[in-house]
């Protein structure tokens, strides 16, 4: 992709990384469940939803973006725009506040919320705008509502999505607490991580709705029976996010890990556990019974919500491993 091709056909080359992103996506088996989602990612063009971004640099983070006078700049940042990785799209005092999902998992997460025509999903995160255009392309706009609870964010969102020829419902708010006046809803999905599933989001589903969030490291996937219960396990799939601000955001002191072997520090599954039992288990406890289970997998735990009282639990949620989350 050289500077000069860039400037002449900057709509060609945008298509091209585009088809060359869903080759990619496809051939992760992404989508493999539910293939038509690869006809929204072909239509929507995700650079019209990151037209600045940040990369790391050394001492922090440069900006790039559609409008560089620079049309090697330019390129680098329709190139990315297309890369199957997550982006940065908002940093304030070196801190990110929202950021554009790496798409291949983005894919793995709609296909995992297994939404049918007619279905209202409630997106909680609006970050760029593009997960709704893709949930809007599916479903159409009527039936997809997203909210945030920075007004920035919804309304960069909104200038994203009408840009890309979409106007689903765009709501400033806590996350945490839902969108009641657009309830109900048939699927929730969340696009930030969180530490406990909001009671709150129960009431506005119908019973039978799915809720997916990222939560712990994890993606846990819930079935709401009625407005006071639900449950379900975690995916296999590993999920880091930007965490969810407002009403359902608990700040937790990182753990001790001293005395632990080295090796187990890092290891990504019993990280999942240790947060998973944050405030309930101490780190020697977690490993503990981390090893005396066999190192169980995500998919061995799962989630309740029973009411005002949400909990974890390893193999069953009526068994001798539950804990209780904030």
């Amino acid at each position: 992709m050289g500077a000069h091709a860039l400037d002449q056909e900057p709509d060609d080359l945008a298509r091209a990384a585009r088809a060359a992103l869903v080759r990619e996506i496809d051939g992760s088996g992404a989508w493999a469940a539910d293939p038509v989602w690869r006809e929204a990612f072909e239509a929507v063009p995700r650079h019209l939803f990151v037209p600045y971004y940040y990369v790391g640099a050394v001492g922090g983070f440069e900006r790039l973006w559609g409008e560089d006078p620079d049309p090697r700049n330019r390129e680098q940042w329709l190139r990315g725009a297309y890369a199957d990785a997550p982006l940065a799209t908002r940093v304030r005092d070196g801190e990110l506040l929202s950021s554009s999902s790496q798409p291949s998992l983005m894919a793995k997460m709609l296909t995992e919320l297994a939404v049918a025509d007619g279905n209202a999903v409630l997106e909680i995160g609006a970050g760029t705008g593009y997960n709704a255009a893709l949930l809007a392309h599916r479903l159409g706009d009527a039936l997809v509502t997203t909210v945030d609870l920075d007004p920035e964010i919804t309304e960069s969102a909104r200038r994203h999505l009408a840009a890309a020829g979409h106007r689903p419902h765009v709501v400033t708010g806590d996350g945490a607490r839902g969108v009641p006046e657009r309830a109900p809803f048939d699927r929730v999905i969340a696009t930030c991580t969180l530490t406990t599933v909001p009671p709150g989001w129960l009431p506005q589903c119908n019973p039978g709705a799915r809720i997916l969030a990222p939560l712990a490291t994890g993606l846990i996937a819930l079935r709401v029976r009625d407005g006071g219960y639900a449950e379900g396990r975690f995916l296999h799939t590993a999920a880091y996010f930007v965490p969810l601000r407002g009403g359902g955001r608990a700040e937790q002191e990182p753990p001790h890990l001293g005395g632990l072997p080295p090796r187990v520090r890092s290891d990504d599954l019993f990280r999942f556990l240790l947060t998973l039992t944050a405030g309930t288990l101490e780190p020697q406890e977690a490993y503990a019974l981390w090893e005396r289970e066999g190192r169980p997998v995500r998919e061995r735990y799962g989630i309740t919500v029973s009411g005002e009282h949400v909990w974890a639990w390893l193999d069953d949620p009526g068994g001798p491993y539950a804990w209780p989350l904030p």
